[in-house]
């Protein structure tokens, strides 16, 4: 079959003029279809668009039955087109009539032909519709013919989610408006309404000429544009300054490897070859990978196509030259794929008023951090990084996860009105502040908040928590560029301390490994990191580390209490060889006349299932436990909270997490040793109700749910709520989270 007699480029240069045309979207199309059809030699062409339910219309015809424009309808994977559209790939068949999947429509009248090529209509990752050729003949098209027609689809693809096709008002379907409002539900992760504006924490380079008027000139600018990015990847890898080690050196490597790569370049340059600039080519070759990688389930190839993504953002930033570093507006709404807590920290905070994630998890340190914000936060908020613009209009419900974007002002009126519940809620907390955690039948019950930046200190006040009951060490070593030193550490405990005044603090010792990395550390890559090297397992492999950061804590805490907490002890060797670490530097500064704490408590956090069966001869030795609700379940459930797929297939509430609470609790009773609990349960009314009938007196939260649960506490009665828990610890439900719902609605519990 021959090849476009006049090219590729004569092509895109008369789709141009047509789109300049002062004509209906119809006129348009019906004369883009017929350009099309010529200039490919093919008898017929079509163009499906995307309507609402994934539903594909066919828009604009050159050969088939003009009756059947708007009138022929299929589903995503219906018929051939149905394929296209769904697989984001292109299908080349030279007797499509005869294959399985083809769908006949005799309206349309394509009954005499064998030949069909359809390719996606893409951008930003989501298909809009396809375009088609067909012929009589059974031949299948060129490879160049195939890469024509993406080209076209491309240009057309962007012209279409523009506007620039059709205007406002002749579209009559919103789903292919690319300015229409639009919802989306995430997981909310840090409560709190946002109204403001998005800000892309990795911003989508704007392409604004896609049709190239000298293809050797764009392919020039390509070459110079990807040199100048290899450069600056190797710059990174040479950089002093950065001193990357471990997994950070190999994300770098990773991308130099895909600067590198011949095949992403050379793709590139074909692009270009069919008409296209620099920037559209880069930017075509990137939605292609994207919508393939996206329909596939390899978590490997997703995390690649992450890295893919950035390179072709920072290849995009060379060839236009634009900054990286953007202002921050008022009322700044971020939304990223992922982020570091350090990240987050280096927006201003008087300017950023929510923030809206991709990929993020309830435990993730960035959602630590914004929690410590006081930021709303939502994740897992599929496709919102392609949909959203700079600038956009957005609201944000971080408790419910509920997000709209160019909301219209109904909606943004409606969470205005619920922001100003929110404040009277907050009022209503504030008034109970001060008045003890006592319920109904005189049981007192102690309220610590959880902490791990100084930035979070004022929240004790403020909070009326009685303490800090878990205050995470290892943020500190997160957000530098270097090892924190001893007189930084002495100091930061020191201000710490001093924030608490005669309040008590646990510190945890550094909980590092897993998902918790330092920027300037040397780590191996681990098959299953969660249950790997971490926590007090690298503590006692790097005896050093642990004993330099007691130091600090003893030097800080010279003449008050100091609390200390060791994370995933998994047997009580573990942790007695810890404590004697503990022990010698505390001889350690007696012999060199320092002055010491008071006294010193260490205790175990409890983490890790198997020692839940050795309470009592962990009290032996342990000054006390705190039970690590979000490790220990999912430990207990083979459940890794971080992933999305997975996460929610068990509930808190669920029978046999209440029975291990309870044998927990008992044991702890039976061995007179102090118990605790933190955690995302500690922190939720409901869960927390069932804890306090489980038999805990001490549980620790974010300092935002103090008032909530104290408030709870003050409405309930132990003597009602205790049995009727114990009962439900020999159920066999999934969840048990309506029954405790019910019961505490029938008896005035204040779960809001």
């Amino acid at each position: 079959m021959p090849v476009a007699a006049l090219g590729p480029r004569h092509l895109l240069r008369r789709l141009r003029e047509i789109m300049a045309e002062q004509t209906s979207a119809q006129t348009r199309l019906d004369k883009l279809v017929t350009i099309i059809a010529t200039n490919m030699v093919a008898e017929v062409c079509s163009i499906y668009l995307r309507r609402a339910g994934k539903a594909l219309e066919l828009f604009a015809t050159e050969g088939l039955n003009r009756d059947a424009v708007h009138n022929t309808r299929m589903k995503e994977g219906e018929g051939l087109v149905g394929l296209v559209a769904e697989t984001a790939e292109p299908v080349n068949l030279s007797d499509a009539p005869s294959d399985p999947r083809f769908s006949y429509r005799p309206e349309t009248g394509e009954d005499p032909y064998k030949s069909f090529l359809g390719v996606p209509i893409v951008r930003g990752g989501q298909v809009f519709g396809v375009l088609t050729v067909q012929n009589r003949a059974a031949v299948q098209y060129a490879e160049e013919e195939v890469e024509a027609l993406q080209t076209v689809a491309m240009v057309l693809a962007e012209v279409v989610a523009q506007g620039g096709l059709f205007k406002i008002s002749e579209l009559d379907e919103p789903e292919l408006r690319i300015d229409r409002p639009r919802r989306f539900q995430g997981e909310g992760l840090s409560d709190g309404v946002a109204i403001g504006h998005v800000v892309l924490h990795e911003p989508r380079v704007k392409v604004e000429r896609m049709i190239a008027d000298n293809p050797q000139e764009e392919l020039t600018r390509l070459e110079e544009a990807i040199g100048s990015l290899r450069d600056s990847v190797d710059e990174m890898l040479d950089s002093s300054e950065l001193d990357l080690t471990g997994e950070g050196r190999e994300v770098i490597e990773t991308y130099r490897l895909f600067a590198h790569d011949q095949g992403w370049r050379q793709r590139m340059r074909d692009a270009i070859r069919t008409g296209l600039t620099a920037e559209a080519a880069v930017e075509r070759i990137q939605d292609e990978m994207r919508v393939r990688v996206q329909r596939l389930d390899d978590p490997v190839l997703r995390e690649r196509l992450h890295d893919l993504d950035d390179l072709a953002r920072r290849l995009l930033r060379h060839l236009t030259g634009e900054a990286q570093v953007q202002d921050l507006p008022l009322n700044a709404i971020v939304i990223a794929r992922g982020m570091g807590p350090a990240e987050l920290l280096d927006y201003r905070r008087d300017r950023l008023v929510g923030l809206v994630l991709e990929e993020a998890a309830t435990t993730s340190h960035v959602a630590i951090v914004a929690r410590s914000m006081g930021l709303p936060l939502i994740g897992s908020v599929e496709g919102i990084t392609d949909a959203a613009r700079l600038a956009d209009g957005i609201v944000v419900d971080g408790e419910t996860g509920e997000l709209h974007l160019r909301p219209q002002p109904e909606i943004v009126a409606a969470f205005e009105a619920k922001r100003s519940l929110g404040e009277q809620i907050r009022a209503r907390f504030a008034a109970i502040k001060d008045l003890p955690a006592v319920t109904k039948d005189g049981v007192p019950i102690q309220l610590m908040m959880n902490a791990g930046l100084a930035l979070d200190m004022p929240h004790l006040d403020q909070s009326g928590a009685d303490g800090i009951g878990l205050f995470r060490t290892e943020l500190q070593f997160m957000i530098g560029e270097t090892m924190p030193r001893l007189l930084d550490q002495v100091t930061f405990y020191r201000e710490i301390l001093d924030s608490a005044g005669e309040k008590p603090v646990v510190f945890r010792t550094l909980d590092l490994g897993g998902d918790k990395v330092l920027p300037y550390a040397r780590w191996e890559r681990e098959e299953n990191p969660a249950l790997g090297w971490r926590a007090i397992r690298i503590a006692l492999d790097r005896p050093a580390l642990l004993r330099y950061q007691v130091r600090a804590m003893l030097m800080a805490a010279a003449g008050r209490t100091l609390r200390i907490l060791l994370p995933m002890v998994s047997d009580v060797d573990e942790f007695n060889r810890a404590r004697a670490l503990v022990d010698r530097e505390t001889e350690r500064a007696r012999l060199l006349g320092l002055e010491r704490p008071r006294q010193i408590l260490v205790g175990a956090m409890l983490e890790v299932p198997s020692l839940a069966f050795m309470l009592p001869q962990l009290m032996r030795s342990a000054d006390f436990v705190s039970i690590g609700s979000n490790d220990l379940l999912s430990f207990a459930f083979a459940v890794d909270r971080t992933n999305p797929r997975v996460a929610k297939r068990y509930d808190p509430l669920n029978p046999a997490s209440l029975y291990l609470i309870r044998l927990i609790v008992r044991s702890a009773a039976e061995a007179h040793g102090e118990l605790s609990l933190c955690g995302e349960m500690a922190g939720k009314p409901l869960d927390a109700m069932a804890l306090l009938g489980l038999g805990l007196r001490t549980l620790s939260m974010h300092p935002a749910n103090i008032g909530p649960i104290k408030l709870m506490i003050r409405s309930m009665d132990l003597r009602e709520v205790s049995p009727f828990v114990e009962k439900l610890c020999g159920r066999t439900d999934h969840s048990l989270r309506t029954r405790l719902a019910a019961f505490a609605a029938e008896r005035g519990i204040a779960l809001k």
